[in-house]
């Protein structure tokens, strides 16, 4: 049976093995305990398959029988309504659209840096590695008032987050002077099995992988 068959029986994941946005679905699958296919992509070389269901040729891309679904964000809701324990999302929709907002600027604001870094020339890199430093000094009020990023228990916003404080020490960002607090919402995560999960071979040399 070839890949295109198989996509219609099974919820299928084409996914970079390192990929913020695709480690953040994963993680929403393993926060989930969902069981999936993964089909590990080379972004600049995407197969026929990926091709043919994607116009964009993009990843994350979510199969789901006849549905097709990305980008991440799309990916991400649609996992936490199709599969509602736990629940990722806040229950009042103020709590739902400030976290909504919180994801769209980890989008906009956060990862253009880390693609900067990560594809850019030394400049550029440079660049990206000092407004990364600015974001994370500007955002330890918010890691400080809840347990978790802008919500008192894990959400989507961590899925998103989650994955770029995974990768600052190989992206070569450090915290800032109070930072402490940045670390230890990561160490909180990153213990969970459920993380350890989403983790690729890939990403799993990105930096320690704790004990659990």
């Amino acid at each position: 049976m070839n890949l295109t068959n198989r996509l219609r029986n099974v919820l299928t994941l084409f996914s970079a093995p390192n990929d913020v946005q695709c480690h953040q679905v994963r993680l929403v699958l393993a926060a989930k305990g969902v069981a999936f296919d993964y089909f590990p992509v080379d972004p600049n070389d995407p197969p026929e398959d990926l091709i043919h269901l994607n116009p964009f040729h993009s990843v994350p891309t979510l199969v789901e029988r006849d549905m097709v679904l990305y980008p991440a964000t799309v990916i991400s809701e649609y996992l936490d309504e199709r599969y509602p324990h736990p629940p990722l999302m806040p229950v009042d929709p103020p709590s739902r659209a400030r976290l909504r907002l919180a994801m769209l600027r980890i989008e906009l604001e956060w990862l253009p840096h880390v693609n900067a870094i990560l594809t850019g020339n030394k400049t550029q890199q440079e660049a990206g590695r000092k407004r990364l430093r600015e974001l994370l000094a500007a955002s330890v009020p918010l890691f400080k008032a809840t347990k978790f990023f802008v919500n008192q228990e894990m959400s989507l916003a961590d899925c998103a987050m989650a994955p770029i404080i995974w990768r600052l020490e190989s992206l070569g960002v450090t915290l800032p002077k109070d930072g402490q607090v940045i670390e230890e919402y990561g160490n909180r995560i990153f213990r969970n099995p459920g993380f350890i999960r989403s983790l690729t071979d890939q990403e799993k040399r990105l930096r320690e992988v704790p004990n659990i």
